[in-house]
């Protein structure tokens, strides 16, 4: 059956599940449902609003039935199409699956439902002295399940961790209609396998996750923020690798390159120093007591002969002031071009700056606009590319300058995602990192959960003799 049209009988069972309020057919209704932060559409020929784990295992087990291809999604708001729907087909929303269960702070855990958005548990966290530690940038709109369907993280992945690291057990439906539970409560467990890590990370092609248990960290006393400025990448980089070499970890550790700071000073204002080529925003964080202390054994690892200048806040207003700069960069590159290929790729620290060297070759070779900034502590650095594509040369050229971009962090050892994902932005490049038997291996695990392949298909695999649905 053609998943862009929907039997009647189909449908109706579903309003029996969901109700005529949650399941929405028409096409007005569903066109927002098609699309993500991608900018890639798809409308689906249906959406689903769960507000319980049996509903979402009737909905797969019938979805299964009659081969209906089935995405799940959050808010929307990943960058890499994975909540785009295939072909039409059924959308599943967990948006109203949004309580939280339970917070346990004696064992510093937080039960809640996959639709939470990451800000609505990091408040009620707060209410009891502690956070959940990822942190990306769309905190306010994105949703737990989402940043586990992504293994999203953010600048205090530095020190705290990604979201993998941080959830103990979650609870899902596969795409066979069988609930599972995974993991643990504890923060040490080793019975049988680690599918509750596996599943993290899987952008919904192995199974819905409807529920996690989320480890949880002291808030720290005090934060403390640096911004510190370099005349280049290269010295830039070698003070990310001293900071990185001492025994303070910071929280967070963001890079600008020279195009990015000049960006953000004419664009939006900020002020940075003049002959800046690089920079860096620090945050330290920890005991009040010991924290003057960390902050200067920082403060001189970052130090070094192409130093320009180094700035501390000293309130919490100033320590605004100083990543306003890092803040006003995404609203600058809307006015440098109407197009951009946002990538997240990551590469071992120490090579940065051949990064960044090989980034503006690929600029000028192509012609195309690049920014880099993102969180050097971990090489995880987002390559922005601006293009128009009502010109017919930059239209022409961004894929290929893409393809060389990737190309070039492949060959410095790194890797194409830190945090957003595969989806369908990045699935015919990612047999250029895993090799066959590797990716072979995952697309039996991928049947093992979903026989029929109805899970987010057209996602983190490339196509095959012109289509894969796997």
């Amino acid at each position: 059956m053609s998943t862009h049209e929907l039997d009647p009988e189909f449908l109706t069972r579903l309003r029996e599940i969901f109700g005529a309020e949650r399941l929405l057919t028409d096409p007005a209704e569903c066109w927002v449902y098609g699309q993500d932060n991608s900018r890639h559409l798809s409308p689906p020929a249906a959406v689903a609003l769960a507000v319980t784990e049996q509903e979402v295992v009737e909905l797969v087990r019938e979805c299964r039935s009659r081969s209906i291809s089935l995405t799940v999604r959050g808010r929307g708001t990943g960058t890499a199409g994975g909540a785009v729907p295939y072909a039409g087909g059924v959308v599943l929303s967990l948006e109203r699956m949004d309580r939280i269960l339970s917070t346990d702070p004696a064992n510093r855990v937080m039960v809640v439902e996959a639709g939470v958005l990451n800000q609505t548990a990091q408040d009620a966290a707060a209410e009891h002295g502690f956070f959940w530690p990822p942190d990306p940038t769309s905190a306010a709109f994105c949703t737990i399940g989402g940043n586990a369907a992504v293994n999203a993280a953010g600048p205090r992945a530095l020190k705290y961790g990604t979201t993998r690291d941080n959830v103990l057990g979650l609870k899902a439906v596969t795409g066979a209609g069988e609930s599972i539970q995974t993991g643990v409560y504890t923060t040490k467990g080793v019975v049988g396998y680690d599918l509750t890590r596996l599943l993290i990370g899987s952008e919904g092609t192995l199974a819905i996750i409807t529920e996690l248990t989320l480890k949880l960290a002291p808030l720290p006393e005090a934060i403390r923020t640096l911004r510190v400025a370099y005349q280049n990448i290269s010295h830039a980089a070698e003070a990310v690798s001293a900071v990185m070499g001492q025994a303070t970890i910071p929280r967070s550790l963001e890079f600008m390159d020279a195009r990015a700071i000049s960006m953000a000073r004419e664009y939006a204002g900020a002020d940075l120093p003049e002959g800046a080529g690089a920079m860096l925003m620090i945050e330290v964080d920890g005991p009040l007591a010991g924290l003057d202390a960390a902050v200067e054994a920082v403060s001189r690892a970052a130090s070094n002969d192409g130093l320009v200048d180094l700035r501390q806040a000293q309130t919490a207003e100033e320590a605004a002031q100083l990543w306003a700069a890092r803040k006003a960069l995404s609203p600058a590159l809307r006015t440098v071009a109407p197009n951009k290929l946002n990538e997240d790729v990551v590469v071992p620290v120490s090579r940065i700056p051949n990064l960044i060297d090989g980034l503006e070759t690929i600029s000028r070779r192509y012609g195309i606009t690049i920014v880099n900034f993102g969180h050097a502590g971990n090489g995880n650095i987002h390559v922005n590319l601006l293009y128009d594509s009502q010109d017919p040369e930059q239209q022409e050229h961004a894929r290929p300058c893409l393809d060389a971009v990737f190309d070039l962090v492949l060959s410095l050892g790194g890797t194409l995602s830190g945090e957003h994902g595969i989806g369908r932005e990045k699935r015919d490049y990612i047999n250029r990192e895993i090799d066959p038997e590797t990716l072979d291996l995952m697309r039996r695990i991928r049947h093992e959960f979903d026989p029929a392949g109805i899970l987010n298909p057209g996602k983190i695999f490339p196509e095959a003799n012109g289509e894969d649905r796997s």
